[in-house]
């Protein structure tokens, strides 16, 4: 439990983003910070969404009324090599710039990418009349690829409960935790309609056909004042983030092993914003005072296709399952239910 958490620290709270270097982005300007720290950060706001999303059924035949399940889900959304770097080109800065080839585009790093020695300049401003201004000059960071991390995982629990004819409501929860310096909670809500349900031969009928709306919250925080990394106070990051999954789905209805898939609509927004007072050493805001310097939005939307399998024994099932979308993701799930 203690790893998960501090996966989830890792890619829900922004961590890998590297708290050592905001006092050097932020020497560029709000608005440089503010659009390098986007492009860096989206495939990971934007793989965690995807991953959030996965697990939700497997099965389309609903629960009996009063029939549950409770399962125990891992998921792990896969990060593809067009999302481990970006092109920042200085034209659309207003203060930074490379210190080699200046003013010419090149591929930066993402949260998940692995270019380093990328050094990167910002024009200082004099703070004593007639002394040069002070450049800024740091090394843009790199990410996890070169721990060769390309994935972002989720692990929750899911519980099903069968209500009135082929309806059943489905919840999903990962408890607040909270260690020292970070916290994180999670959940979602779905309802499961098999449309089947209402055929006369319902019974004979050997493949099940149901609707599944679904909606997921994450929120949590990351405090790194102690860290000391750039003067201030109460410094953290918050991050909000909520998607909505709409889901045709089929499956077999044989007793033990049942083939199951869907095709949906993924949409979700993720918000990051950066929080605290700020008090930067170099750059164009070296002299000033920074209240909670800004907030960066990504925004995920798109069909998704997902082909799975199950295996139930008496009251014990074990189901698989892949999703091709623009972050694919695996997930596996262990179910216990009646």
């Amino acid at each position: 439990m203690k790893k998960t958490i501090l996966i989830l620290s890792i890619f829900i709270l922004n961590f890998c983003y590297g708290q050592q270097n905001i006092d050097d982005l932020l020497a560029a300007g709000i608005n440089d910070a503010q659009r390098f720290t986007s492009d860096y950060l989206r495939p990971a706001s934007d793989g965690l969404m995807h991953s959030m999303n996965n697990g939700w059924f497997n099965t389309a035949k609903s629960k009996k009324l009063f029939g549950f399940e409770i399962s125990l889900i891992v998921n792990s959304a896969f990060v593809g090599n067009d999302n481990k770097s970006f092109v920042l080109d200085p034209t659309n800065y207003e203060n930074l710039d490379f210190r080699d080839n200046p003013g010419e585009a090149r591929s930066v790093a993402t949260a998940f990418g692995d270019i380093e020695n990328v050094i990167v300049v910002v024009e200082g401003e004099s703070t004593v009349p007639g002394l040069p201004a002070q450049d800024a000059e740091f090394e843009l960071p790199t990410g996890l690829g070169g721990s060769n991390i390309n994935f972002v995982p989720t692990a929750f629990l899911q519980a099903s409960f069968g209500l009135i004819k082929g309806t059943e409501i489905k919840a999903r929860f990962f408890p607040k935790v909270k260690t020292n310096d970070a916290e994180v909670g999670f959940y979602g809500i779905g309802l499961q309609h098999e449309v089947t349900s209402w055929l006369p031969a319902d019974k004979l009928f050997p493949v099940a056909i149901s609707g599944l709306i679904a909606y997921t919250h994450l929120d949590g925080n990351y405090d790194f004042t102690n860290t000391n990394i750039v003067q201030g106070e109460n410094q953290r990051f918050e991050n909000d983030t909520n998607t909505w999954l709409f889901q045709v789905i089929g499956s077999t209805k044989l007793p033990v092993f049942n083939v199951y898939g869907g095709i949906g609509y993924l949409s979700g927004k993720s918000t990051t914003d950066l929080k605290g007072t700020y008090r930067v050493q170099s750059g164009v805001i070296s002299s000033e005072t920074i209240v909670d310097p800004f907030s960066v939005e990504s925004e995920v939307s798109g069909v998704r296709g997902t082909l799975g399998a199950k295996v139930s024994l008496a009251f014990f099932r074990i189901n698989i399952d892949y999703t091709l979308a623009e972050y694919n993701a695996l997930s596996f799930g262990l179910n216990f239910g009646f």
